[in-house]
């Protein structure tokens, strides 16, 4: 019955393709992808044929724009050289394929229309009028989009992840809200061997474990968590990172780091999207259609991607750190292929040292520019927040922080606090934790993750803070740079998950906030909705008084272990009385060890 259903399906949207092609006033419009909502539609017009390195410059001197409509809602789409529209399997550098993704918010009939103009350095033009109208420029049609079908961590069935002027993300379609958990690293995650023209360009000049030779990831020890049924390119390549993929999300992660622009300067030295390293207004064709591989499966396992577009070492890469012609050109084809993944967030560098005019300026032409209107974050040097964020509260086209810091809880309070106060409510996240050298060790080094548990997962969490990414470092084996296996971080997987776990669980954490100050203990954590619901992180186990205020309700008092997760427990004290401070009792066992007492208005 499932196999017919989805042969039903699937002649269902052969069909719509076929209507909405017929529509269309251009035969040579094709249609590809389910036309169901908040899936990708692709849509591929055949053009001029021309390749990546003639003249005129496919993608600087042709401009596709592709204009969506259904009722009130309207989509102006970026569009991009496809090559041959096959390129990921046949490495193609040339054909006369020109490209747009499309994801609908909402069922019924879309209609689209085309603008297809050619003019010298018309792609980065916001001038519509600007350059000569050719080819299929004008075309003209309509189809019809049905409900999604994904069900599960699939993000197509839940729509959507979009800034709300809240302390979390959302999902469009479930209104769910998002909290994060995944990887930093590698940061150069995209240094992938199996990916057409992607070779290291230099030894690394660092001490420690990461320095020496020349290092391309192959992800062989994921190979095995590649399953049957999942993608490829070129006859069989990708296995280990879609491999290392599935795994990320088997221990319920949601999200990964990356850096798609790390040479000139940069620690990997090793990824980037253009035809050349020394090249910046030509675009690899295959190699982005397999990247497109690789984060369509993320879409499919629930990762969000987490685009860093630029690290400390190149910031001032593209046109001297100004916002000019190379830099609008590779913002312009990063979000024409990939702005229509469901779950992603721009960031505007790692460390970042753009001077705040320019970093307002890549805000605004990201925003402006992406049809979807994903989150725009920034990361900078742990003691530059104080110099960096200030000018950015407030900004009608900056979201959040992507927070490196050791001091975690007080960070993501105070960025939560000012940036409320400044009348746009941020979403804080943690991204890097220092020392840089040591990051998170693998398991076998640190097992236990104590200092990481304490002050980084649970003193983020507890603020109020929008999820974290695990960093490396560099020092110990499978670090920032050269990380082949992600179960070298095994147990650090699962710790996040019995933290994230209570907090979807247990917690109505989007109308809970930080309250530390409710109980007398100095370094605990108290995250609370007052007179409703309080939880208590105790770093080293015993015991707090909780000041429940005028309320003389009574309140149940349960015990999570966030070492091993599990169901909450009942201590020596099963239930406490206001008003006033009480005495919470203390945990069911280890009482010397981190536990998170949850305090609860007795129904």
């Amino acid at each position: 019955m499932k196999r017919y259903r989805l042969v039903l399906l699937c002649l269902i949207s052969l069909l719509f393709a076929i209507e909405s092609i017929a529509a269309g006033t251009d035969r040579s419009v094709a249609f590809s992808g389910e036309l169901n909502k908040w899936h990708n539609i692709t849509v591929t017009f055949t053009g001029p044929n021309t390749n990546e390195n003639t003249e005129p410059n496919p993608f600087r001197n042709y401009r596709l724009i592709v204009t969506f409509a259904n009722n009130q809602k309207r989509y102006v789409v970026p569009g991009y050289y496809a090559a041959d529209g096959s390129a990921a399997q046949t490495g193609a550098t040339a054909g006369n394929k020109w490209r747009v993704h499309f994801v609908p918010d909402q069922t019924g009939t879309w209609t689209y229309s085309t603008s297809f103009r050619t003019g010298r350095d018309i792609a980065t033009s916001s001038d519509p009028a600007a350059g000569t109208a050719t080819a299929f420029d004008g075309a003209k049609g309509a189809f019809t989009v049905g409900p999604t079908d994904k069900k599960g961590r699939d993000h197509r069935a839940k729509g959507m992840l979009k800034y709300v002027g809240k302390r979390y993300l959302q999902f469009a379609e479930t209104g769910e809200f998002f909290l994060k958990g995944g990887a930093d690293s590698p940061e150069n995650f995209l240094a992938y061997a199996d990916f057409d023209g992607t070779y290291d360009t230099a030894k690394l000049k660092r001490k420690g474990e990461a320095a020496g030779a020349k290092f391309i990831h192959r992800y062989e020890p994921h190979v095995k968590d590649f399953k049957k049924d999942d993608p490829s390119w070129k006859n069989g390549k990708g296995k280990g990172m879609i491999g290392a993929l599935n795994y990320l999300a088997s221990k319920e992660m949601n999200s990964v780091y990356f850096i798609p622009y790390n040479i000139d300067g940069g620690d990997g030295k090793d990824v980037w999207p253009w035809t050349s390293p020394e090249e910046k207004y030509r675009f690899d064709c295959s190699k982005l259609d397999q990247w497109e591989i690789v984060f369509s499966h993320m879409d499919k396992l629930g990762l969000m991607l987490h685009i860093i577009t630029q690290e400390q070492e190149n910031d001032q890469g593209l046109d001297g750190g100004e916002l000019g012609q190379q830099r609008k050109l590779y913002y312009r084809e990063l979000i024409a292929r990939f702005a229509h993944h469901l779950a992603l967030v721009w960031n505007l560098g790692e460390e970042n040292t753009n001077t705040t005019l320019q970093r307002k300026a890549f805000c605004q032409y990201i925003k402006n520019l992406d049809p979807y209107d994903h989150p725009v974050v920034m990361h900078t040097y742990p003691n530059k927040q104080d110099e960096f964020y200030p000018p950015l509260l407030g900004y009608r086209y900056f979201d959040g922080p992507s927070m490196q810091t050791n001091d975690t809880h007080n960070q993501t309070v105070k960025w939560l606090d000012r940036s409320f106060s400044a009348g746009r409510q941020w979403f804080v996240s943690l991204d890097e934790i220092g020392p840089a050298h040591t990051g998170v060790k693998p398991d076998k080094d640190d097992y236990n993750h104590d200092e990481v548990r304490h002050k980084h997962l649970w003193g983020h969490l507890m603020a109020g803070g929008a999820g974290v990414e695990w960093y490396f470092g560099y020092k110990f084996a499978h670090n920032d740079l050269n990380c082949e296996d992600w179960r070298s971080r095994d147990h650090m997987w699962d710790l996040t998950r019995y933290a994230l776990e209570f907090f979807r669980k247990h917690l109505p954490f989007t109308e809970m906030a930080h309250y530390d100050k409710l109980t007398e203990t100095k370094d605990d954590y108290c995250f609370a909705r007052p007179g409703q619901i309080y939880a208590i992180y105790l770093p080293s186990g015993g015991t707090t008084r909780l000041d429940l205020g005028q309320s003389n309700a009574t309140f149940t008092v349960k015990w999570f272990n966030p070492r091993t997760g599990g169901p909450l427990r009942t201590a020596d004290v099963p239930a406490v009385k206001g008003p006033g401070p009480v005495a919470i009792g203390h945990p069911p066992q280890d009482t010397t060890k981190d536990w998170v007492a949850l305090i609860k208005l007795k129904q």
